[in-house]
């Protein structure tokens, strides 16, 4: 294994998206074809099944230095009221442009840290964002808590608004690995806010895990694990630490990069971690997740309707999704957008009516066609073609699988490949084989994480 990891630990792309943000065409976006593609999108969307919000909410008390989200730290709760505010504003903008109202099927609230936010003043959210949509019979509201602020009160308040899936950040329970990664966070918090959530009456409790953390070694990690098996979550997602501090403001750089497990340490960390949860009765789920059976996102991957958006994983799909906030991107499927990456720009442009967008991707008929053969290897581990979705540079992304498939990470038949179990881990390098816009236009400078 350590001959594979040596030779295909290279940086690439997760796969929430494609083409992937630095390769996004924002040269020809304007936000008129953004507008013509989110209304293509809502047409079919609305009627069929509904549509996705997704509310970045990019408040944090303290910095986590593993963190590469887009996030403002501050202690001044007063910011939470104006910021809201912001968001129903461009909600207002799309509703301006749907011309009906809205079926939300899927809302999740992301950050940044959502339980930042005062329970009254994420009612006042919701209930200011509902009164104008109705809400889909089956559908999926979930939430990210801090288990060291998420309130009874904020499960309660949340529940009542129909949401049934919270995912709590842990990472690790090693006190030096906390201490590294500025994230302080006892057992016992944990312990409690996951308990709540199942009094409350929540169906799928998921926590989150990350392998490849400074300090790490199997020993924390299985102590992390096992901890975290005395609370039986129903879902976990099991994420590889993404270092990529010379993005900027992601605050990556608080500890020695020599702390850091090596890449073969790395993998060890995830083999030793899957063969565990599996032995505790958890399946894995595409990359990164694991789930109980009788989760939902086990459940859709059965059915065949798990699918992977900038928000990981989801036990179903709609063909829109937009996202209201700071940073937020919105997928219409034909297109990308992302809104201003700062507070004060997010809210003067939403404070002059504009929908905040300032850059995007129109996907051509190619794109289409390659984002559903790697959404396809990233949910499913395998991809099928015929005439309907061949790309002219299908030869040459096989003759790199054959490659693969010699190493016995993929099986190649005619018209169809799968991810073999030993090939699971470098499920992204068999992606970037299709990754026609990296493959034209190779980075001169490193802009993604290591893929193991």
């Amino acid at each position: 294994m350590q001959s594979l990891i040596d030779k295909y630990n290279i940086p690439g792309p997760r796969y929430t998206s494609y083409p992937t943000v630095p390769f996004w065409d924002a040269e020809s976006f304007t936000p008129e074809k953004w507008e013509d593609s989110v209304l293509k999108a809502f047409k079919h969307s609305n009627e069929s099944e509904g549509i996705s919000l997704y509310i970045h909410l990019p408040f944090c008390e303290s910095l986590c230095t593993f963190c590469a989200c887009h996030k403002r730290i501050t202690k001044q709760h007063g910011v939470e009221t104006p910021y809201l505010e912001s968001v129903l504003k461009e909600w207002d903008l799309y509703l301006n442009l749907f011309k009906e109202k809205p079926v939300i099927k899927e809302l999740h609230l992301g950050g940044g840290t959502p339980t930042f936010f005062s329970a009254e003043n994420l009612r006042k959210l919701l209930e200011g964002i509902f009164a104008k949509a109705d809400i889909a019979p089956q559908h999926e509201f979930s939430f990210e808590g801090h288990p060291n602020n998420t309130t009874y009160l904020h499960l309660e308040t949340l529940y009542d608004l129909g949401f049934r899936r919270c995912s709590f950040g842990v990472q690790d329970y090693d006190p030096i690995v906390q201490k590294a990664i500025n994230r302080i966070q006892p057992f016992e918090n944990v312990e409690k806010v996951t308990r709540w959530a199942r009094e409350i009456g929540y169906t799928s409790i998921s926590h989150d895990l990350v392998f490849g953390l400074p300090h790490q070694d199997w020993e924390k990690m299985e102590h992390t694990i096992r901890r975290t098996m005395e609370l039986k979550p129903d879902r976990l997602a099991f994420y590889s630490y993404a270092h990529v501090p010379w993005i900027k403001g992601v605050g990556q750089r608080g500890f020695d990069e020599n702390d850091l497990p090596s890449g073969e340490e790395k993998r060890r960390l995830y083999e030793n971690g899957k063969q565990l949860l599996e032995e505790l009765g958890y399946r894995e789920v595409g990359m990164d997740h694991f789930s109980l059976e009788h989760d939902e996102l086990y459940q859709s991957l059965l059915k065949g309707t798990i699918h992977r958006n900038f928000m990981g994983y989801s036990s179903s799909k709609t063909l829109l999704m937009v996202g209201l906030g700071m940073s937020a991107i919105s997928d219409s499927w034909f297109g990308f957008a992302q809104n201003e990456k700062t507070v004060e720009g997010y809210q003067k442009m939403v404070e002059e009516g504009i929908i905040p967008v300032v850059k995007g991707h129109i996907l051509s008929s190619e794109d289409l066609i390659i984002r559903q053969h790697i959404l396809n290897l990233m949910c499913r581990l395998t991809t099928e073609w015929d005439s309907s979705n061949y790309f002219d540079e299908l030869p040459q992304a096989l003759e790199k699988l054959r490659e693969m498939q010699q190493d016995g990470l993929v099986e190649l038949t005619e018209g169809k490949i799968q991810i073999t179990e030993k090939g699971r881990p470098f499920t992204r390098n068999v992606a970037m084989t299709f990754d026609l816009r990296m493959l034209r236009n190779q980075p001169e400078t490193r802009i993604f994480s290591m893929t193991v």
